[in-house]
């Protein structure tokens, strides 16, 4: 070996630095443009509702029966003032629209809100626990999987009385089980992992295994799911308000507007179409974010 080799410094080999797991997200969220769509939507709902005493033109109660059943401005006989008409009693639609997006957004986050509480605790507890206690959890849930959904809210609006809240307590109850089975798959997968049986042995109660070691690890499905869910709490709160079960009169909720203008469908198309139409872009874009949220946080579809 010569002086020259062993005066020769050493060259330092780069090493790539892995990204930051939000930009990682962001890659693979945003290539999937319909999901990019729907958070913008999702987005300009959120922000509507927020705004709505700014944005909204007139109050959603404000009733005037002399501009009943206006149409929207773009046709004979309507007006600026209206944007897109009134309904059979002389409220502005738009103004009503917006503020029913504070409803709207409301029941679905609570919807989600207390069942993904009590679905998380309830398969927690199912894939510990297992035994006879899992089989009563799932044998419930199981129950209420067979029942047709919209069918089995109805029944419990009808035992608890028509309203707003007993609406949001039967949505919840509806949709409880995906969350139930998805949070007992998911520990069941995750228990058999090394990291659960190091906790285990380093001395872990089944309260900290649940909830530090197995629950952070579970999230994603979960996630996915609640992004899936707010739609359904929507669709199935805007069919009990259209029953009239759900948000009673004036309130401006998108299904109780429905409620209200069915018999003038033929002669005023507007009355119907626009809250419609905000039901089904709304839960649109919510199915668009929550397929994007499983291909960003799903493994097995990462590229």
């Amino acid at each position: 070996m010569t002086a020259e080799t062993l005066d020769t410094p050493a060259v330092a080999v780069p090493t790539a630095t892995p990204p930051h797991p939000l930009r990682e997200f962001w890659g693979y969220f945003s290539a999937n443009h319909g999901a990019v769509a729907g958070l913008m939507v999702i987005v300009g709902v959120v922000l509507v509702a927020i705004f709505a005493d700014v944005i909204a033109p007139h109050s959603p109660y404000l009733t005037d029966t002399t501009v009943a059943l206006k149409p929207p401005f773009w046709q004979t006989g309507g007006t600026l003032t209206y944007p897109l008409g009134t309904d059979p009693i002389g409220r502005d639609i738009l103004s009503r629209l917006i503020y029913g997006s504070r409803l709207s957004l409301m029941i679905g986050i609570a919807v989600v809100s207390i069942s993904i509480i009590i679905g998380t605790v309830l398969g927690l507890v199912a894939g510990f626990v297992r035994g006879i206690v899992e089989i009563f959890i799932m044998r419930l849930m199981d129950i209420i999987l067979t029942l047709p959904s919209l069918l089995l809210a109805i029944v419990i609006v009808a035992v608890l009385g028509p309203g707003l809240m007993n609406s949001m307590l039967a949505v919840a109850l509806v949709i409880l089980p995906h969350y139930v089975r998805l949070a007992r798959a998911a520990v069941i997968t995750e228990t058999s992992k090394d990291y659960v049986t190091a906790a285990r042995v380093s001395g872990a109660g089944p309260i900290r295994l649940m909830f530090k070691e197995v629950l952070p690890n579970c999230t994603a499905p979960l996630i996915v799911q609640a992004s899936l869910g707010i739609s359904t709490a929507i669709l199935d709160a805007a069919a009990l308000g259209f029953l009239g079960l759900g948000a009673q009169p004036p309130s401006p909720e998108w299904g109780t507007m429905l409620a209200d203008a069915r018999e003038f469908v033929l002669r005023a198309w507007w009355v119907v179409t626009f809250p419609g139409l905000a039901i089904l872009i709304t839960v649109l874009a919510f199915n668009l974010l929550g397929d994007g949220l499983r291909d960003a946080l799903d493994p097995k579809l990462k590229r």
